[in-house]
C-alpha cells in the first residue's frame, strides 16, 4: 500500500501508511514538550510575581477583559464579519464567561489561532481560554497540561466531495487525493479509515483553515476533510456550494469544547459552569427573553438557584450570586447560541438536543 504525503506543498512518499501515525505521535511529543515547558515557565514566573501565585481570575480581573482563543474563521463557530464583530457557538461561550466574570458579555477579546498555536497560545498565557473546535482527547487532556472544560457540541470527522466525483461512499475513495488541517486529529482518522479498509490515499495538508479550502476549491485534492461542522461551514466559502456533497460516513468522534491551563481550579470551575449554566437555562426555560421576569416572579427551587435567588453558588465560583444571570440576560441560553449561529449552517441539533430531547446534551445540577 502506498501513501503519499503532502504538508504546504512537499510531497512525501511513504511505503508503510502506519509512519504517518508514527510521525504524528512524534510531533504530539514534541508539542507535549513545547506546551508543557511554556507552561512551567509561566507558572513559575506568576508566582514569583506575587510570591505565592495569581489565578487566572485574579488576572483577568486586573486587566478587565478575558483573551480568547478562536479559530481563524469557522462559521456558525467563531467567525468575525467585515466590521471585526466576532460570533458563533464557541465565541459566545467566551462571552458567557465575560458575562459571569465582570457581568460584560462584551469584556472580551478575541486571538484567531491556528490548530497548530492554539495549545502553546493557551500554556503560554496568550489567551485565558480555548474556545476553536477543539477536540478532547486523552492525548490532549492527560499530556499536555490543558483541561477540558465540558462539551459544547458533539461532532464525529465528514468528508466532503464534488458531485462530478461520483462518488457515494467514503469506501469508493482508493486513491484519491485528501485536503486537510495540521496539526489536529483529521490527519489520525482519516489515516485510520483507510488503513482499516485497504485503501490508500494522499494526504495534502496546510496550516491554516482558508488554505484548505481554497485547495480543495481549486482541485488539488478529491477529498476536504474534517469535523462535518466544519464541512458545513466551510462549504459556504466554495466558488459554488451547491457542486460538493458531504458522504454519510462519520469515521470518527469529536467532542469539541472550551480548555483551560490545568492546575487553576477555580477558573476551570468558572468555564466549566459557565457552560453549563447555559444548558440547563435551556432545559429549565429560561431564556434572555424572560429571565427579567425571574427576579419578580415565584420560580422553582431549580431556577431560583441558577439565577441566584437562592444559595450562594456565585460565591463559590469567586463571582457574583447572579454569574449565571448574567449570562443568560446577555448571552442566552444553550438552544438561543445554536440556533442564531448553527442552524444557518443547515445542522439540525441531533445529538446535541437536550438529553430529555432524545440527545446527548447534560449539565450536571446547579445545588
Amino acid at each position: 500500500m502506498l501513501l503519499n504525503y503532502r504538508a504546504c506543498g512537499d510531497t512525501f512518499r511513504v511505503s508503510n501508511p502506519s509512519l504517518i501515525l508514527t510521525q504524528r505521535e512524534e510531533t504530539m511529543k514534541n508539542l507535549k514538550y513545547a506546551v508543557l515547558g511554556v507552561a512551567g515557565a509561566l507558572f513559575a514566573s506568576s508566582a514569583m510575581a506575587d510570591g505565592h501565585g495569581n489565578t487566572t481570575l485574579a488576572q483577568v480581573q486586573a486587566k478587565g477583559f478575558i483573551q480568547c482563543g478562536v479559530s481563524q474563521g469557522l462559521p456558525g463557530f467563531s467567525n468575525a464579519d467585515d466590521s471585526g464583530e466576532w460570533t458563533g457557538l464557541d465565541v459566545d461561550l467566551c462571552r458567557a464567561v465575560a458575562a459571569a466574570v465582570f457581568g460584560d458579555s462584551k469584556a472580551v477579546k478575541f486571538s484567531p489561532l491556528s490548530a497548530k498555536q492554539r495549545f502553546t497560545a493557551l500554556a503560554s498565557g496568550e489567551v485565558d481560554i480555548l474556545s476553536r473546535n477543539t477536540t478532547w482527547t486523552m492525548t490532549r487532556d492527560t499530556q499536555l497540561g490543558l483541561n477540558f472544560a465540558g462539551v459544547n457540541y458533539y461532532d464525529g470527522q465528514g468528508m466532503m466531495v464534488p458531485t462530478a466525483l461520483g462518488v457515494t461512499s467514503a469506501l469508493e475513495l482508493d486513491g484519491a487525493n485528501i485536503c486537510t488541517n495540521t496539526g489536529t486529529t483529521t490527519e489520525l482518522n482519516i489515516t485510520d479509515f483507510f488503513r482499516a479498509n485497504g485503501m490508500s490515499f494522499n494526504l495534502v495538508a496546510f496550516e491554516k483553515a482558508d488554505e484548505v479550502v481554497a485547495a480543495y476549491d481549486a482541485g488539488r485534492c478529491d477529498v476536504y476533510t474534517t469535523d462535518r461542522s466544519g464541512l458545513a461551514a466551510q462549504r459556504g466559502k466554495l466558488t459554488a456550494p451547491d457542486a460538493h456533497m458531504v458522504l454519510s460516513e462519520i469515521i470518527s468522534k469529536e467532542p469539541l469544547g472550551p480548555v483551560v491551563r490545568q492546575g487553576d481550579d477555580q477558573w476551570f470551575n468558572i468555564v466549566r459552569w459557565s457552560l453549563n449554566a447555559m444548558i440547563n437555562a435551556e432545559e429549565l426555560g429560561i431564556t434572555s427573553a424572560n429571565v427579567n421576569a425571574t427576579e419578580y416572579n415565584d420560580v422553582s427551587p431549580a431556577v431560583a438557584r441558577l439565577v441566584g435567588k437562592e444559595g450562594n453558588f456565585g460565591e463559590e465560583l469567586g463571582l457574583d450570586n447572579k454569574w449565571a444571570y448574567n449570562i443568560i440576560r446577555q448571552v442566552g441560553n444553550y438552544a438561543e447560541s445554536y440556533e442564531a449561529n448553527v442552524t444557518p449552517l443547515g445542522l439540525a441539533r441531533g445529538v446535541n438536543a437536550l438529553w430529555s430531547d432524545g440527545g446527548i446534551l447534560y449539565a450536571a445540577p446547579i445545588r
